[in-house]
């Protein structure tokens, strides 16, 4: 089945690699001249440019989140939500998705040259903050002409740029939608990032960083750095229900190969992500994590930098997330609520853990496309 005969499917896109030439100064102290941003874009900019939405991707995402690319049959990561009739209505918005700043999906990151030296950055790379990434994507506004989002979408990770696309750059979104997300993560999920990160960190490949130079990748360290999140990601209820404790043969082979279903599944998902992702790219986002925290500037106060925010806010959260819980995005919702921001929260009924914002359920959907709908006739599409 060729793309444009999926239902309600963006069809074929294609990629573009859109240079930034104004110099960016990131939080670490360090300036980068220019930078490119591997950026897809789906639906019409309207005569005004007031119909744009801005896709901010969570941790291991792209700029790839709907449509279907020449070489592959698997469509974006979020095409369920994004396209023809879908809750993000490429009928009525124009639709911005980017590869982040310090991505390893063609934007300028660990693993492209650095033109200064003509090596591969590796771990000469900056560290980046949530904040940087909202400078680049307010750089690549300008560049594509927009002014002001009529929405900033994003789950995860990508909810963490939204809260600070509101409070840093309030003039310039319209809507805020935070989904699956926390205004800080918990000293659990930085001790996560940081098991992962040492697998990485310890793994004999990764030669301080330089592994290309070597000719190899870390492959082992992120393997195991994948695997132990992706087990975060999903709730007890929907391992059980997937695998239980079954065996792959009918009786126990006394060894320490692969032996359960579950194991087999974790063994693939970390073999994926290998030939997909770089290693330090995951360092640098797992650490963009970790820093997160916009009260930090606003004496600790998750009120008053919500105080800057002039947008209106959709908090969705999942009941059966235990990463970014429901009760967190409770703590987004009572600070908007006293800083007297306008806000709108839906708690959806979920199985699946942290990935159900990335799922169809019926309710999510529903939610979004109410929500986004009314945001369509306020900027007049």
């Amino acid at each position: 089945m060729s793309a444009e005969a999926v239902e309600g499917s963006v069809g074929r896109v294609v990629p573009q690699l859109i240079d930034i030439d104004t110099a960016l100064i990131l939080d670490c102290g360090r300036l980068l001249p220019r930078h490119q941003l591997m950026v897809e874009t789906y639906g019409k900019l309207n005569a005004d440019h007031s119909n744009a939405v801005l896709i901010c991707h969570a941790l291991s995402g792209d700029h790839h989140a709907a449509g279907f690319h020449d070489d592959e049959r698997k469509p974006g990561w979020w095409d369920n939500c994004i396209g023809p009739g879908k809750p993000i209505d490429t009928n009525r918005f124009f639709v911005v998705s980017l590869n982040n700043l310090g991505g390893c999906r063609g934007s300028t990151g660990p693993n492209t040259v650095d033109p200064e030296t003509g090596r591969v950055w590796g771990p000469d790379f900056p560290l980046l903050t949530v904040r940087d990434w909202v400078r680049s994507q307010s750089l690549l506004a300008d560049r594509l002409g927009i002014t002001r989002w009529a929405a900033v979408v994003g789950g995860s990770l990508g909810g963490m740029q939204v809260m600070q696309w509101a409070v840093d750059l309030p003039r310039r979104v319209r809507h805020a939608v935070v989904i699956a997300s926390a205004p800080q993560i918990s000293a659990q999920n930085i001790a996560f990032n940081e098991i992962a990160r040492q697998a990485i960190l310890s793994d004999p490949d990764f030669h301080g960083g330089r592994y290309f130079e070597h000719g190899v990748v870390p492959g082992r360290g992120l393997r195991l750095a994948r695997m132990l999140g992706h087990i975060t990601y999903l709730s007890d209820a929907a391992m059980r229900a997937k695998f239980g404790n079954d065996l792959k043969a009918p009786q126990p082979s006394f060894n320490f190969d692969v032996e359960f279903e579950v194991e087999s599944y974790l063994r693939y998902q970390g073999e994926a992500f290998v030939d997909r992702f770089d290693a330090n790219t995951y360092l640098l986002m797992t650490k963009a994590l970790d820093y997160f925290d916009p009260a930090r500037d606003y004496d600790d106060s998750l009120v008053t930098a919500f105080q800057q925010a002039q947008a209106r806010f959709l908090v969705i959260a999942f009941s059966s997330d235990w990463r970014f819980s429901p009760a967190r995005s409770r703590e987004i919702v009572k600070a908007l609520v006293d800083a007297g921001r306008d806000v709108s929260y839906a708690l959806i009924e979920s199985a699946l853990g942290h990935d159900d914002f990335l799922m169809p359920l019926p309710d999510y959907h529903l939610t979004l496309r109410n929500y986004l709908a009314r945001v369509a006739e306020e900027v007049g599409t």
